[in-house]
C-alpha cells in the first residue's frame, strides 16, 4: 500500500484530500505545516507528497528541495493557488512529478498520484535493471588468476585486438568479452552474441552473413546477419568450436577481407567488427583431429585468455556469493539477506562441477529457501544435492601430521570449532550437544585458542 503525506495549512483541504485517497486504498498522513512535513518525511518512507505551495514555517518549494535530498526522496505533487502557478511550475522544474491548481479537481488529482505512483515504480526499476546491468559486466574477484584475467584485459580492451577466450561452461567466458566490449571504444556500439552451438549446421551460415529474398526456400525477406548488425561494434562468437567447416571458412574470409557476402547475394559488403571467441573445448585436439581449421584459430588467437574453473579460484567464492546474495534479493524484492562465515566456508569446500554459474544457482536457491541469515545448516539442507563434498582428508593433510596426536588434536579443533559456530558460541548447549564436561569445552576452548567470529 502506498503512503502519502499531504502537507497544507488548511484543515478542511487536508481532510478532504486524506478522506478520498483512503477510499482508494492509499495509507494517508497529514502535516499543517511544512516543517512538520519534513521532520515527517524524515521518518517515515513516504512514496508520496502533496504539498501546498504556501505553507506555514517552511514552504512548498523549500520542503521539496531539502526532501531531494533524501537517499530515496518521495515523489511530490505541488498544489498552488492562481496566484502561485509560476512557483509551482518552478517546482517542477525543481523535481516535482506535477501540480494542481486549487481547489484541486479531485478526478485529476487521483489520475495524477496514480501516475505518480506509476513513475515512481518504473523509476525503482529502472535503477535495479541499471545495477544489474553494471553489476553484470563486473568481473568479480581478488584470486592471481582472475586479477591477470583483469590486467590482460585492461590493455586489450582499447585495442581491435582479437580475443579467443577459453574455460569450462560456467566460468564466465562471455562476461570476459563484455567487459572487453565495455572498456573498448567500440563500447557505444552494439554488442551481439552469437551461440554457434546452438545453431544449426544448415542455418548459421545465414545467421551470420544473412540472406536476400527468395535465396532458399524459407527467404521470404532480406535478412541481415551477425557480422552487419553488429557493425561498429562487437561480434561474440561462444562455442566457436562447435562451428562447421563451411562456416568456419566464411568466417576466415570475413575477418581476412573485412568483407561479407549475404547468402544469394552477388555484392561485397565492408564490415566495421571487433570479433571476439570463446570455446570450451580444447581446441588444440579439435585441430588435430580436423574439427577446427588452424588458419582461424591463429585469427582469431592473437590475445588468447584463459578463464580459471571456480575450484581453481576458491579464494574468490566469499564475493562472489556475496554479490549474487544482493543481486538475487533486489531482483527478488526482498532484503539483503547475509551468509554466515562458516556458511561460506563450507561453499569453499565443495567440488564445482558447474562453476560460477552453478555457485549462483545455489545461492539464490538458499535465499529462497533458508533463513533471514543463511547459515551452514541451511547450506546443508538446501544447497547441495548431487554435489560432491570435496575430500578434506586428502594426501596434503596427511603429511602436515606425521604424527597421529597432531593429526588428532587437527581433527579435534575443526570438529569444536563447528559445533560452537552451530550453535553460535553458547558453550553450554554445545557441551550438551557433544556430550562432553562445560568445563571440558572451555579447556578445549583456552587450548586450541579459539575465539568467536574466527570462522
Amino acid at each position: 500500500m502506498a503512503l502519502i503525506l499531504i502537507v497544507d495549512d488548511e484543515k478542511s483541504i487536508r481532510n478532504s484530500l486524506k478522506q478520498i485517497l483512503e477510499f482508494e486504498g492509499y495509507d494517508v498522513h497529514t502535516a499543517e505545516n511544512g516543517q512538520e512535513g519534513l521532520s515527517m518525511i524524515k521518518d517515515d518512507d513516504y512514496d508520496l507528497v502533496i504539498c501546498d505551495i504556501k505553507t506555514p514555517k517552511m514552504d512548498g518549494k523549500e520542503l521539496l528541495s531539502r526532501a531531494q535530498l533524501l537517499d530515496i526522496p518521495p515523489k511530490f505533487i505541488m498544489i498552488s493557488g492562481h496566484s502561485n502557478v509560476e512557483s509551482a511550475i518552478e517546482s517542477v522544474e525543481m523535481g516535482a512529478f506535477d501540480y494542481i491548481s486549487k481547489p484541486p479537481d479531485m478526478n485529476k488529482l487521483l489520475i495524477t498520484v496514480k501516475n505518480a505512483m506509476e513513475n515512481k515504480v518504473l523509476n525503482e526499476e529502472t535503477k535495479v535493471l541499471k545495477r544489474r546491468i553494471e553489476q553484470s559486466t563486473i568481473i568479480t574477484g581478488e584470486s592471481i588468476s582472475i586479477k591477470k584475467i583483469k590486467n590482460t584485459i585492461e590493455k586489450v580492451a582499447p585495442t581491435d585486438a582479437r580475443v579467443l577466450i577459453t574455460g569450462e561452461n560456467g566460468t564466465g567466458k562471455e562476461l570476459v568479452a563484455r567487459w572487453i566490449h565495455e572498456k573498448s571504444h567500440r563500447s557505444k556500439g552494439p554488442f551481439v552474441e552469437v551461440n554457434c552451438a546452438a545453431i544449426p549446421n544448415e542455418l548459421i551460415e545465414s545467421e551470420l552473413f544473412g540472406h536476400e529474398k527468395g535465396s532458399f526456400t524459407s527467404a521470404i525477406n532480406q535478412r541481415k546477419g551477425k557480422f552487419e548488425l553488429a557493425h561498429g561494434g562487437t561480434l561474440f562468437l561462444d562455442e566457436i568450436g562447435d562451428m562447421d567447416q563451411a562456416a568456419q571458412s566464411k568466417v576466415l574470409r570475413a575477418l581476412q577481407e573485412a568483407k561479407i557476402n549475404r547468402i544469394g547475394g552477388d555484392k561485397d559488403i565492408n564490415i566495421d567488427v571487433r570479433v571476439i571467441a570463446a570455446t570450451n573445448k580444447k581446441i588444440n585436439h579439435e585441430i588435430s583431429v580436423g574439427n577446427f581449421r588452424m588458419d582461424l584459430y591463429h585469427r582469431l588467437s592473437v590475445i588468447l585468455i584463459h578463464v580459471p574453473t571456480l575450484n581453481e579460484r576458491k579464494d574468490d567464492i566469499p564475493m562472489l556469493a556475496e554479490q549474487f546474495c544482493e543481486e538475487v534479493c533486489l531482483s527478488q524484492g526482498i532484503p539483503i539477506k547475509t551468509i554466515t562465515p562458516y556458511a561460506l566456508k563450507m561453499l569453499q569446500d565443495y567440488e564445482w562441477t558447474g562453476n560460477v554459474r552453478e555457485l549462483r544457482n545455489v545461492i539464490e536457491r538458499l535465499i529462497i529457501l533458508g533463513g533471514a541469515k543463511i547459515t551452514e545448516e541451511d547450506v546443508q539442507n538446501y544447497a547441495y544435492k548431487g554435489v560432491q563434498f570435496s575430500n578434506a582428508l586428502n594426501s596434503e593433510v596427511f603429511d602436515q601430521y606425521p604424527k597421529f596426536q597432531d593429526f588428532k588434536e587437527h581433527i579435534e579443533k575443526q570438529f569444536i570449532e563447528y559445533k560452537l559456530a552451530q550453535f553460535n558460541w553458547n558453550v553450554s548447549k554445545t557441551a550438551d550437544e557433544i556430550d562432553i564436561q562445560r568445563s571440558h569445552l572451555y579447556n578445549k576452548i583456552e587450548k586450541f585458542n579459539l575465539k568467536r567470529g574466527e570462522n
